[in-house]
Order: C-alpha cells, then sequence, then structure tokens
C-alpha cells in the first residue's frame, strides 16, 4: 500500500511539473525587446563614433605643430618625439571599435534589402572615410577581413597594404557615390545629413577627391585620373555640405572634453601656428586664441585675465619641458609658461564643439592644387579663396564669438593674395589652418606635401631618427593577442616605429 502511494506521489508530481512547463519558453520572452536593429541606427553609431579622440592633439597636432604641451608622463608623445603607445592607439581602438564595426554590419544588413541602396552607398562611404583614416594614421592595417569578429569568426584579422587599401578605397568610393539616388528610399534618420542624397553624393566624390591627391608622391597619373573622376562626380558646393560629427552634454568632443578637464592647464597654441597667424594678420587667430595674462599658475588662469587680442598671443616654442620652459617664458617676460596662449576651451575648443571631418574648405583647397598641377580646370586663385573664405566663414559653427566678420575676410584675402611662384605652399599652408582641430588630416596632408614648412621640433633625447614623426604605431594588444599577422606587416612595411613612411609618403 505503501508503494503504490508513493507511486502515486510520483506520477502526480510529474503530472504537475509538465502542467507547469507549458508555455515556459513563452513566459520567459521579452515581448518588448527589440529583435532586430536597423541599419540606419548602427551606421549612426558609426557616424558619432567617427569624432577624434583627445590622443590627437598628443600626437598629430603635435606633430604639425599646432598644439603643444611642455609635461610628460601620460602627456608624452609629439612633443617629445616620443612613442607613447597609450596615447597611439586611441584612434585604432576608437575606429576599429566603433566605426569599422559598425559600418560592416550596417553593410550587411543594407545588402539584405534592396529598397536600401541608399543606405548601403552611406555606410560603405563611411567606411571608407574610416580606413583611409586608419591606413594613413598607421599604414598597413587589417582591411579586407577588418570587422568580420562576428559575421564571420575571423577575430585575427590579416593586414593589407597601404596600397592594396587605396585601391579598393578608391573603388568603394567611386561605386558608393554612383548609386546613390534621390528617387530610391531616403534614409531620414541619419545624423550626418537627415538622409540627403545629394550632400552624401557630395561627400564621396570629394572624399574620392582627398584619396587621388594622397596618391600626388607615389603616382602622379592615376592621382589624376581620380581627380579628375571626383570633379565630374561633384564634390562640395559651399560649408553646408560640411561633414560634422555634432556634440552636446551627453556625448562630448573628445578633445573638448580633456581641455576643460584634466589637461586644461597644460596644453597651449604652438608658437609656428600662432606666429604664422599673427605675421599675415589672420582673423582667425582671435577666433581660436585665448591668453591668461600674467598667470603665474594653473589656477590663476581665470577669465578676468583671458584676453583674445592678436597682438597679445603668444605660442609655446617646442624644444622645452616643463622645468626647461620656465627661463624661456621669463626671457618672454611671461610670469610663466600659463602664461602662453591656449585654444579658447569656451568657444572652438569647449565639451559641445563640432568635430569637423571634410569640408567645403579643405576641399577647394585641393582642387586649387589640382588646378596648379594641371589636373582639372579653374582658376587656382578662385580656388584657393573661396577655401580660405570657407574655412574663416566655418568657424561660427563652433560658437558665435568665433565668427569672423566678412569685412576682416576680405582685408585679409586682398593682403595675402595667391602668388604663383609660391601657390603649392600657400595652398597646403591654407589647408593646414583649415584642417586645424582635425590633426590626422593636417598629419596626412603636411606628410604628402611637405608644407607648411615647419622647423623639427629641437628636444633632446628624441625616440625618432628623422626630423618629424612619419606614423603612429600599432597598439600593444594588437602587438600581444594578433602577433602574427602584426609580425607579417612589420616585414613588409618596416618596423614598427615613428620613423617608418607609410607606401603614399615618398
Amino acid at each position: 500500500m505503501k508503494k503504490i502511494l508513493k507511486y502515486t506521489l510520483v506520477v502526480t508530481a510529474m503530472l504537475g511539473m509538465a502542467s507547469c512547463d507549458k508555455g515556459f519558453d513563452e513566459l520567459n520572452v521579452n515581448k518588448t525587446a527589440a529583435t532586430a536593429v536597423d541599419p540606419a541606427f548602427i551606421l549612426n553609431n558609426a557616424l558619432i563614433n567617427a569624432s577624434f579622440p583627445a590622443g590627437i592633439v598628443q600626437y598629430e597636432m603635435g606633430v604639425v605643430q599646432q598644439m603643444v604641451s611642455p609635461n610628460s608622463g601620460v602627456l608624452l608623445g609629439a612633443n617629445f618625439n616620443q612613442d607613447n603607445r597609450d596615447a597611439t592607439q586611441q584612434t585604432w581602438q576608437r575606429y576599429y571599435r566603433n566605426v569599422v564595426r559598425n559600418t560592416a554590419d550596417a553593410i550587411l544588413l543594407a545588402k539584405a534589402n534592396p529598397a536600401r541602396t541608399n543606405l548601403l552607398s552611406m555606410a560603405r562611404i563611411t567606411q571608407a572615410y574610416a580606413f583611409m583614416v586608419l591606413t594613413d594614421t598607421y599604414g598597413d592595417v587589417p582591411y579586407l577581413q577588418a570587422g568580420k569578429g562576428f559575421t564571420d569568426q575571423i577575430v585575427l584579422p590579416k593586414y593589407d597594404t597601404q596600397q592594396a587599401i587605396y585601391t579598393d578605397i578608391i573603388k568603394e568610393l567611386t561605386e558608393a557615390s554612383a548609386v546613390l539616388d534621390a528617387s530610391k528610399t531616403i534614409e531620414t534618420a541619419d545624423v550626418l545629413y537627415a538622409g540627403d542624397v545629394a550632400k552624401w553624393k557630395r561627400l564621396g566624390y570629394s572624399l574620392l577627391l582627398r584619396a587621388g591627391m594622397r596618391l600626388s608622391k607615389v603616382d602622379a597619373a592615376q592621382a589624376q585620373s581620380i581627380v579628375q573622376r571626383a570633379v565630374q562626380g561633384g564634390v562640395m558646393a559651399s560649408n553646408a555640405d560640411n561633414a560634422s560629427i555634432k556634440h552636446d552634454p551627453n556625448y562630448v568632443n573628445g578633445p573638448g572634453q580633456m581641455l576643460n578637464s584634466t589637461e586644461a592647464n597644460n596644453f597651449y597654441l604652438a608658437a609656428p601656428f600662432v606666429d604664422y597667424l599673427k605675421k599675415t594678420n589672420d582673423p582667425r587667430l582671435t577666433a581660436i586664441a585665448l591668453r591668461y595674462v600674467g598667470a603665474a599658475s594653473g589656477s590663476e588662469q581665470v577669465a578676468a585675465r583671458g584676453s583674445k587680442d592678436p597682438a597679445l598671443q603668444i605660442g609655446m616654442p617646442f624644444g622645452y619641458d616643463n622645468n626647461s620652459i620656465a627661463p624661456v617664458a621669463a626671457a618672454a617676460k611671461l610670469a610663466s609658461f600659463y602664461d602662453y596662449s591656449q585654444l579658447d576651451r569656451t568657444r572652438m575648443g569647449k565639451n559641445t564643439a563640432p568635430m569637423f571631418l571634410v569640408t567645403y574648405a579643405q576641399t577647394q583647397l585641393l582642387l586649387a592644387e589640382a588646378a596648379q598641377r594641371g589636373w582639372t580646370t579653374g582658376a587656382v586663385a578662385d580656388f584657393y579663396n573661396r577655401g580660405v573664405r570657407a574655412h574663416m566663414e566655418q568657424l561660427a559653427s563652433y560658437d558665435v564669438n568665433s565668427t569672423v566678420p566678412t569685412a576682416a575676410i576680405d582685408t585679409y584675402l586682398a593682403a595675402n593674395p595667391l602668388v604663383a611662384a609660391t601657390a603649392l605652399e600657400q595652398i597646403n599652408t591654407q589647408y593646414w589652418i583649415a584642417s586645424f582641430l582635425n590633426g590626422p588630416e593636417a598629419f596626412a596632408n603636411f606628410r604628402r606635401t611637405g608644407f607648411p614648412k615647419l622647423t623639427p621640433n629641437p628636444f633632446p633625447g628624441k625616440g625618432i631618427k628623422g626630423d618629424f614623426i612619419r606614423r603612429l604605431t600599432y597598439p600593444n594588444s594588437e602587438i600581444s593577442v594578433n602577433s602574427t599577422n602584426v609580425k607579417e606587416a612589420i616585414s613588409r612595411q618596416g618596423a614598427d616605429d615613428l620613423d617608418t613612411k607609410v607606401w603614399w609618403d615618398k
């Protein structure tokens, strides 16, 4: 009897468990959670992360002598011509983790939907832009296998040569720009241009122009052909076409965040940059600079001392640390190195300042150089003047108090006309100014052209053999985890140091 009772209880329990299990799977499904993400939002994530990290101030802007710090430690970089991989890895990590990965996903999803050809082209253009930044900065990098860790389980991607990467970037920009079509689905959720197909097309062809000009030293004939293709397609026509990433208190500008927090008192406008703007009476200096006159310490950099007067601006010279700069500052009758001019952190250097990636000003100046070389038609001086004017007008986008008056622009252009004998130098020196705060582009164009003419940083004990840093080094994480592919790239390209030149830098 006891056995019968025991079996009865077991069977009853099993039946009860089966009854409880009915509908269990359905109960554990979150019916409000997203099961798929619109690829337009994935592309947006890529776009907003294309805004540069703070490390560009430490390296790229330091190499081209626009900003400098006298301090070492975590700020060691181009100021001392030393390799600091905590800083050199920042663009790599930002772009591969957030831009390349997301554009790869957006491309894969958009390809599966024939109605979204415009989104596919937008993602291809964004990805081509990202890879141009990466390969210009580091040289040979993962390309064909990049961004495929999830889709193809490729977690240790091979490195492609920069020449092969540029060949494919040019193909991507050409194809993607050509197939953009305003009669197809408009991607209004797009954070860059709200889906404006004409603006995306002009961005694609402006990037193609940039890519073509990048080849001017290694293959002039190919460079000319690409430039002509870009011009025929239609490049940026005004500042309304500028590709810029907007920031707000929740999503802040990386360099602006650094300059308004931990390093507020540690970075200064460099003497070569300030001196050139002063020498030419450039009204942009008033829009960019602020000097805390008489500041003897960081705590004395207060609003009451702040001056925008261009006559009072003094850039910090290269070649000194925070000890050796003291007598230099004293000789210049400054209270301390805190008395040198800085990027105004309340205007162009604020947390919410936009980040300009590709601009009409840059595009016009590239066209000026192309015309000077005979690669495109049009008056060189007209392209030049439009480029300079466009950048001066662009500064108002940072802050209303950085607006350059039209009369000041007219006066500057009249006083600084393009001279045929020095045209290439003038054009690319203006490109240097127009790329201020876009460190990767200023760095790339400086290596390509050799302009502006800068005196090498004389800091003793430099970590480079040449006069200037030519590329940034690979992250330690790549060297330790993806070592086989990194070693192959190094054996092909050259030593993983700051001296090795990238393919187009000949």
